[in-house]
């Protein structure tokens, strides 16, 4: 055995012996997680437990985070005790998530940044189904789209949270990267179809009109569903992510295609539950008023004058008659706190109509 060989087997045994450790403390942390379930079970009833705490797993990542030391980044750490959350939840309680489908969509891609991979994937068609699927019970818990920073709101999630009863549990944002995809052996320039979401024609519009101007653009429900149908038709490409390439089996012509390298979308966790304080968090509202004279100061001063931070306002017709509008607001604050049940109650008394839809903990990952 040379002298590289021996140094490398002391490394290896010291390797082997901190996995083995590693993997007696994963059962522990494990039957810690079943005995959990037993206790809420117990006091609570089966039927009733709530078995995810998304302000307990918000500050476990953010203590992961401050007492890492590297060399690992913060935020890779962080990603290894989410999937270790994952299992051990899955012990206690295997979590149903529905999202906009079919398979390999960002919204998919999103669900398993946040709840991991031991969760169950449901895809739905449309968000409407996502949002019925929560309410229902069938599912127990979506993940929708809220906002892009290049394309803005998703303005029919806001209405959905009109239409539905439903609270909003958690936040996360995901870098999108778009890629061209095509069949295996395809000449990029034989290219005359492309398919997408209407969202992603529009966040890759510039390379588009540089790399395929006399290309057909075709919009689909889903960036899925453009790769499923690239997967079949020659001569076709679709633009989606990484999920797409190994589900339908397509090669990548060509890599980040957006316009904007810093590409982000924001997704909501939906849910039935209230959520407690993490010492982190946001809260959103809707709000529906009249159009008259200085009505948008008369909502938004009493933030100033509790010196609550707004994170998020966008406007929506009403759609109720008397060109009435809706206000959808995201400020910092759970509604536990004094002043922002101090601001609550001043916007119940002078707006139409108000709708809290949740305090939650800012995105973590």
């Amino acid at each position: 055995m040379t002298e590289q060989e021996q140094a490398l087997k002391v490394l290896r045994d010291q390797i082997d012996s901190i996995d083995k450790q590693i993997h007696v403390l994963l059962n522990q942390r494990a039957m810690c997680a079943q005995n959990v379930a037993e206790v809420k079970e117990q006091y609570q009833g089966e039927e009733v437990a709530v078995f995810y705490r998304p302000e307990r797993e918000a500050q476990v990542l953010k203590r992961v985070m401050e007492r890492n030391e590297g060399p690992l980044a913060d935020k890779e750490v962080a990603r290894l005790f989410r999937e270790i959350m994952s299992v051990c939840l899955a012990l206690e309680k295997p979590m149903r998530i529905s999202f906009l489908g079919p398979e390999g969509t960002f919204t998919q891609q999103a669900a398993l940044k946040h709840f991991g991979l031991s969760a169950e994937s449901a895809p739905m068609a449309t968000l409407d189904q996502v949002f019925r699927e929560v309410e229902a019970g069938a599912a127990h818990y979506g993940v929708v789209p809220i906002e892009n920073s290049s394309e803005g709101m998703a303005t029919h999630t806001l209405d959905l949270f009109k239409r539905f009863s439903l609270r909003i549990c958690g936040e996360l944002e995901l870098k999108i990267h778009h890629h061209l995809l095509a069949q295996e052996n395809t000449d990029s320039e034989l290219i005359n179809r492309i398919y997408a979401h209407q969202e992603s024609f529009a966040q890759c519009r510039s390379w588009l009109d540089t790399n395929y101007p006399q290309a057909e653009r075709i919009t689909v429900s889903s960036n899925a569903e453009g790769a499923r149908l690239a997967a079949q038709e020659v001569g076709t490409a679709a633009i989606a992510g990484d999920m797409a390439v190994e589900l339908y089996g397509l090669q990548i012509l060509e890599r980040n295609i957006e316009d904007q390298s810093d590409n982000t979308t924001r997704f909501l966790i939906i849910g039935d539950q209230d959520v407690g304080p993490s010492g982190d968090d946001k809260t959103s509202i809707l709000m529906s008023a009249h159009d008259t004279p200085g009505v948008l100061y008369t909502l938004l001063e009493p933030f100033h004058r509790h010196a609550i931070s707004l994170t998020r306002i966008e406007t929506r017709p009403a759609r109720q008659g008397g060109w009435s509008y809706m206000f959808y607001i995201d400020f910092e604050g759970h509604v536990e706190e004094e002043k922002v049940q101090s601001v609550l109650s001043e916007l119940e008394s002078s707006s139409v109509e108000l709708k809290l839809l949740g305090s939650y903990p800012k995105a973590v990952l």
